[in-house]
């Protein structure tokens, strides 16, 4: 079964300074095209079909960008905060009539270089009403978050400081609508803390990744994830 794939897409991008001055940090330019194009070319790759874009600040920017999606080989559609951002959840929970009982989700800024069918597989035969992808992170690339020991996430943090948290959230997860029923729909919501309340029931599954992350969020993740890229598709 093909789950569809959320892309979070509506963030002020504030880190990365007048490289997002007037434009969405999605169509920001990575190894010479907007990084949204990287990331949709990569889950048709991959094998995703279609795809709900939740845009926030400067969204229309990102959709008009998107289309429909047949640029790129998928079926593309769009979710709108709308007068005000709702943050990684609000922002998921709004986009639920579009995207099902089921389905992925993955941050604007990631370029997550991994198999997607591998996860929702895991997800599916979990039971489970979420699933956390995690990657043996060791505090290299960013600070890890995650205590994540015999194929199971033990705890997720951010910003706490913990020996026992190797791993990281690595930018893709996997939901069942109901993830989202006991929070107020309209109202902001961090995706961190669907997860928190996930794992505190019992409800959250983990899946380790072993190839590393790449991200725009800042400077030097824009330059490493460009230098992948440029890499990557070279003929």
């Amino acid at each position: 079964m093909t789950l569809p794939v959320a892309i979070l897409a509506g963030g002020l991008a504030t880190r990365l300074g007048p490289v997002t001055a007037g434009r969405p940090k999605a169509l920001v330019e990575v190894a010479g095209r907007p990084f949204l194009a990287h990331q949709l070319e990569l889950l048709r790759e991959r094998g995703v079909r279609r795809v709900v874009l939740c845009l926030g600040h400067l969204g229309e920017q990102v959709a008009a960008f998107a289309g429909d999606g047949r640029a790129f080989g998928l079926e593309v559609v769009c979710s709108h905060d709308g007068e005000r951002l709702l943050g990684t959840g609000g922002a998921l929970r709004r986009a639920l009539p579009l995207l099902g009982d089921r389905f992925l989700v993955l941050y604007g800024d990631s370029y997550l270089d991994c198999d997607y069918q591998a996860v929702a597989a895991r997800f599916l035969a979990s039971g489970r009403t979420g699933l956390m992808t995690v990657f043996r992170n060791a505090g290299r690339w960013d600070e890890s978050n995650v205590a994540f020991r015999d194929g199971a996430i033990q705890r997720y943090a951010k910003g706490l400081r913990d020996p026992s948290m190797e791993h990281i959230d690595y930018g893709l997860g996997a939901l069942r609508a109901e993830a989202l029923d006991a929070y107020p729909a309209g109202e902001p919501l961090d995706l961190a803390r669907v997860y928190q309340d996930l794992l505190a029931h019992g409800e959250l599954a983990g899946f380790e990744v072993g190839q590393r992350f790449y991200e725009i969020g800042s400077a030097q993740g824009l330059e490493e994830t460009g230098r992948y890229l440029l890499e990557r598709e070279r003929p």
